[in-house]
């Protein structure tokens, strides 16, 4: 008796082992089709006959401890009918994975964007690689530039439209190229976060040189842009080079990598105002870029809030680390500090009517529901709120646009 129910309690575990196991590898077993994405794969008839046996000579071969369900070897005698199953079920569980390298890496199962939907199979990884996917990084590299151009317009006139159309093209150059130097510095770390190790060069899609080439593509472009501003804005503009290439870094030296981010993501509010003017106007655009700097602390420590268990185990640092369960009071003060240095940049740069500050204001409530209902234990919530971000940067960009017009 005690033998007969060890052998069914060792056939239901294992059973439930196995029906886990393959229930990520083979659909079903009958001779039906398998659909795998844009392939069908037919089943083995062959493979039906020598399911049962195996299953339970592989059965009769291992039992289940009574702790922690660990499995054991009994027979060291290895059988061919066994080795023939598990070889079906790992080239079957291994096509998924060739299926997503074919497919140029798409990140979600089931999931497709725009890339895959019109790019070619080789440019994929590339266009991943510059993050073509994820548009929200350059709007945050753009809305500094755009309130910085605005600010500089005449009173009562529009913003000069072909810069902004330059600064537009030259953010989402500059943010390919920012994208592209990190994954190349941080591939080893890549590959032990959940969120990115199936990033194009992380994941082997792509090797380090291809990605140096792409660099230096994009970087030519970004030179192509650059060379139609004054040459006070080349000079200004080409330092900014040197923020790019070592912000990647910061994360493995000071638990302020977010605000190295905000040096480098706003250093177009220096530079917008000065490809109007020839010059810059401290008492105007260091506020503006003071006031980015501490916007970029705020959205990129929640950001930062998803990724701070891997960060601890690969041992990165970030504000998220550092502030831990004060994060909201932190970020709190963040928000204060860019609302008023934004409004100091307003009054500086005579923007006296009502509808900058009633934007602003509009802004302030943007930036306290981010704050006060932003999840910082859920990756979802993080996500989200760090998105909504394009949003605050419209709502400053409106601000002084209807400023300046109203002058």
């Amino acid at each position: 008796m005690t033998s007969f129910l060890l052998s069914r309690a060792s056939w239901h575990t294992t059973r439930r082992a196995l029906k886990y196991c393959l229930s990520s590898s083979l659909p079903i077993f009958n001779n039906i089709a398998i659909s795998s994405s844009n392939r069908t794969l037919e089943t083995n008839p062959n493979f039906i006959n020598i399911f049962i046996p195996t299953l339970n000579q592989f059965i009769q071969s291992y039992h289940c401890t009574s702790l922690g369900f660990k499995i054991s070897h009994e027979n060291q005698n290895p059988n061919p009918l066994n080795l023939k199953f598990f070889r079906e079920i790992s080239t079957l569980s291994s096509s998924k994975n060739n299926e997503n390298q074919e497919n140029g890496g798409s990140s979600k199962e089931g999931h497709q964007s725009w890339i895959d939907l019109y790019l070619p199979r080789q440019a994929r990884p590339y266009a991943r690689l510059a993050r073509l996917d994820k548009p929200i990084g350059t709007w945050l590299l753009t809305w500094p530039c755009m309130w910085s151009i605005s600010l500089a317009a005449s009173p009562g006139h529009l913003p000069d439209l072909k810069m902004m159309a330059l600064f537009g093209c030259g953010a989402l150059l500059l943010r390919g190229a920012g994208c592209t130097i990190n994954d190349l510095l941080d591939r080893d770390i890549d590959t032990k976060v959940e969120r990115t190790k199936l990033r194009p060069i992380a994941s082997g899609l792509l090797t380090p040189f291809q990605g140096l080439c792409f660099l230096g593509f994009q970087l030519l472009l970004g030179l192509g842009i650059l060379l139609q501003l004054n040459n006070y804005s080349r000079i200004l503009g080409a330092s900014s080079l040197l923020l790019v290439f070592s912000y990647p870094l910061m994360k493995r030296f000071t638990f302020w990598p977010q605000a190295y981010l905000g040096l480098t993501f706003n250093w177009g509010a220096l530079l917008g105002w000065s490809a109007v003017t020839g010059s810059l106007d401290l008492a105007v655009v260091l506020p503006l870029y003071v006031a980015g700097v501490f916007w970029t602390l705020v959205y990129d420590t929640i950001y930062a809030h998803q990724d701070k268990e891997d960060d601890l185990k690969v041992g990165v640092k970030s504000t998220a680390l550092r502030f831990g369960d004060s994060t909201k009071e932190w970020i709190t003060g963040f928000g204060i500090a860019c609302i008023s240095s934004l409004a100091l940049s307003g009054v500086s740069a005579d923007l006296v009517g009502w509808p900058f500050y009633a934007f602003l204001a509009a802004a302030s409530g943007h930036l306290t529901w981010q704050i006060w209902t932003v999840d910082l234990s859920s990756r979802a919530d993080c996500n989200k709120k760090f998105v909504a971000n394009k949003w605050f940067g419209a709502i400053i960009f409106s601000g002084i646009l209807f400023g300046r017009c109203w002058c």
